[in-house]
Order: C-alpha cells, then structure tokens, then sequence
C-alpha cells in the first residue's frame, strides 16, 4: 500500500491538516485557510501588477495605492462570504467595516499590503492578520484569538499561530500551503537587529540602545518593510527589529491594532517578546483605530535590553 507515492508526498502536512492536527476551532481553522487562500488572490493581482508595468519607468505613487486598495478590497471580499467574520478593520478604511450580520465569530483586523512602496524594488512585501473574539478596543492580550502573514517573495510563505505555537507553511507547485516549520523557537538572544526611522531623529535613549548592539557585533539587516524584517528576524530565531519613537513621531510610525499586535502575538508564541520599550504590545489599549506606537520586538535579551536603556532616562 503506498507504492509510488514519494517521501515528500506520503508525510506532506498541508495547513488544514495542520490545524486539524492541532485542534484548533472548526471555524477558526476555516477562517486561517481561507485567509491564506485569499494571499494567493493577492499575490497574483501584484505579480499583474509588474506585468503590466513592465518596461515603464517606476512604479508610481498611484499604482502602489491602487495596489493597496486592491488587496484590501480581495481580503474584505472574500471575508464577507466566509460566514465567521462580523467585522474588518483595515488600515485602509477610516473605520470598521460591517461584513456579516452580526453573529459571526470573529472580527479580522488587516494590514493588507505591508510594504507595498517596495514592489518596483522587486524585495518581498507581505499581508498581516490579526483575528479577534472581542472588541479591538481594548488590549490585544484580551481579543486575539489567532495572527497570521503572508509573505510574497522568491517563496510564498505563511506563519500562523493560534495561541498553539507559530508555525511556517509554504505554498507550493500545487497550489497547498505545506507546513514548513512546526513549533518555531527564537533563540533567547539573536545577531542581527534591523532599526527604522532617520538617525538624527532618534532620542538619545535609543541611539545609546544601537550603538550598544553595534557595540557587541550586531549585524545590521533592514528592508524598509516589517514583513520580510520580522520574518527574517523569526526564521533566523533571533535578533530585534525595532521603528521607535522619534524625535518629531513620539508614537512612532508602526499602527498598534494593524502591524504590532499581530506580530507581537505570533512572535511571543515563538518565545520571544514585544514591547513598546516599557510596555508589551498586547497589553496595551487600543483607544483608536489608527493608533500608533514605537515597537522594539525579536529575542527576549534584546527588547530586554532596550527596555533596561529607555527606562534609565525616567
């Protein structure tokens, strides 16, 4: 029985199976497949995108919003139909979208197209999901049921938890999401650390924090997108990525409720930590939809550190 069948395919788990496997809520589980299936909807109407631009001579500021405004509308789209979702939030709508008829489950928070003024540039750009059982508006440590991203690349990849660890699907020639890498662990301190934001505009308190991790041989690693800069910092197991405050952005750049607390949820399942310097990420409030905070997130002995540095000016 099984003659014929290769290694690969005998003990491939795709994500369905995986989060079967891991018994995670019928429902929940659906919304999480349906959301990476819709990263594919995504990823071709970028790879079009190029297509069509191709030969031009950049890519200008009116096709990356309408880009934008693309994924945002396929992910609400295919969320208005899939039965488990009463509400979207995104970072491109001024407000909470009612999508179902109110007694849905959950409640999808979106980053749609992270990253998108670097598509000219060819670098990877991604799509952050937040899911919700409870209001936003309160802190992500009481709401969050489950985060995921896509990331469009040289590879499709997705890295979902759902408060059972975090674990990396790729998706392959067929079309399925195969578990890559199940139970991802950060390491408790990393080599690499990835800053945002001008020099001259950080506060001193954070200049002393990086000029301590250029001190002991850090190794810069910065994309200018959040996606690909977490998801290097995850699959390295180790490191920081850091958009502080700054001098004229005292609440940073990063929105709380979109970007942060996702990621923070996925990476603190990974054993690592996400602060805003003081506080962590999923225990602070969310007061606006748009909101904003710095964020220092990798390893535990770097946001530690960063902590330890930004408190001493108090």
């Amino acid at each position: 029985m099984g003659e014929g069948i290769s290694d690969y395919t005998r003990f491939t788990v795709d994500l369905r199976r995986h989060t079967w496997m891991a018994g995670v809520e019928p429902e929940l589980r659906r919304l999480i497949w349906q959301i990476a299936v819709t990263g594919k909807y995504i990823s071709a109407k970028i790879n079009e995108s190029n297509r069509k631009l191709a030969g031009s001579q950049n890519v200008s500021g009116e096709e990356q919003l309408a880009l934008d405004r693309s994924a945002d509308e396929i992910l609400m789209n295919q969320l208005r139909f899939s039965g488990f979702v009463s509400e979207y939030a995104s970072e491109e709508q001024d407000e909470i979208i009612p999508i179902g008829n109110g007694t849905e489950t959950y409640i999808v928070t979106a980053d749609p197209l992270d990253g998108s003024s670097l598509v000219d540039t060819n670098l990877a750009i991604g799509t952050i999901i937040g899911i919700h059982k409870e209001s936003v508006f309160t802190e992500g440590r009481k709401s969050m049921v489950a985060a995921l991203y896509i990331t469009y690349g040289p590879l499709i990849t997705m890295v979902y938890s759902a408060g059972k660890g975090t674990h990396e699907f790729v998706l392959n020639r067929e079309g399925e999401y195969v578990l890559s890498q199940e139970n991802m662990k950060m390491k408790e301190r990393g080599s690499i650390y990835s800053v945002g934001g001008l020099r001259m505009d950080w506060t001193p308190e954070h200049m002393k924090f990086v000029e301590h991790l250029e001190g002991e041989g850090y190794k810069l690693r910065y994309s200018g997108g959040f996606v690909p800069d977490i998801n290097q910092v995850l699959i390295k197991k180790g490191g920081v990525f850091t958009y502080p405050a700054l001098k004229k952005s005292p609440k940073g750049k990063l929105r709380l409720l979109f970007e942060l607390q996702p990621m923070a949820y996925i990476i603190e399942q990974a054993g690592g930590m996400a602060t805003n310097g003081r506080e962590d990420i999923l225990s602070i409030k969310v007061e606006e939809l748009h909101q904003r905070s710095p964020i220092y997130i990798g390893s535990r002995f770097e946001v530690e550190k960063a902590r330890a540095f930004l408190t001493a000016a108090q």
